[in-house]
């Protein structure tokens, strides 16, 4: 389907990482990884774009093609800031369905609603945890596409020995709506 991002059979959820900072980024493509997503981390808004394939006004990509399920971008990036690369996202006629969260280790409520006014489906403040990865993956798979395909890969065995608590047995994380249980206290997301 056509400006699908949620997934189907048995593919693994596919996070695009952007941060300036190697540290940050490293942290983030493990985490990831530990939560059993495949992760393509780049270091700059720009190189974001270029992967999706934008090209000014529209990506040259099919969105099937693509095969992204989430944007993580750091806020703070010379260049190209994680807000102006949500921009040209949700601008994007075939990009804009893909969901971009936006991380941060400054805590700005004018930052954090202009960037959720424009279309964020988070804004995590850094340093992120597993707690936060494993949320935003369950919240992918319950995604738009609700059905039973996304049930069922919620059931597949992460292929990587290590045994991490499961999210959904947490009450902090259950499934309840993303923004609900924000780590910030914001009162536009709370």
């Amino acid at each position: 389907m056509a400006g699908d991002y949620s997934l189907s059979g048995a593919q693994e959820l596919h996070v695009l990482a952007v941060d300036d900072s190697h540290v940050d980024r490293k942290v983030i493509e493990r985490l990831l990884k530990i939560s059993c997503c495949k992760v393509t981390a780049v270091e700059s808004g720009r190189m974001a774009l270029q992967y999706l394939g934008f090209d000014g006004e529209k990506s040259s990509l099919g969105i099937d093609e693509l095969k992204v399920n989430l944007i993580m971008t750091d806020y703070s990036m010379p260049g190209m800031t994680g807000y102006e690369l949500l921009k040209k996202i949700k601008g994007s006629s075939t990009l804009s369905k893909i969901p971009v969260v936006i991380m941060s280790s400054e805590k700005i409520l004018a930052r954090i609603d202009r960037c959720l006014e424009e279309g964020a489906k988070e804004f995590l403040q850094k340093p992120v945890k597993l707690s936060d990865v494993k949320r935003l993956k369950d919240f992918i798979l319950r995604g738009e596409n609700d059905n039973k395909e996304t049930e069922e890969m919620k059931q597949v065995s992460c292929p990587r020995k290590r045994k991490l608590q499961d999210c959904s047995s947490s009450p902090k994380c259950s499934s309840t709506p993303l923004l609900k249980h924000s780590l910030l206290k914001h009162p536009k997301i709370a």
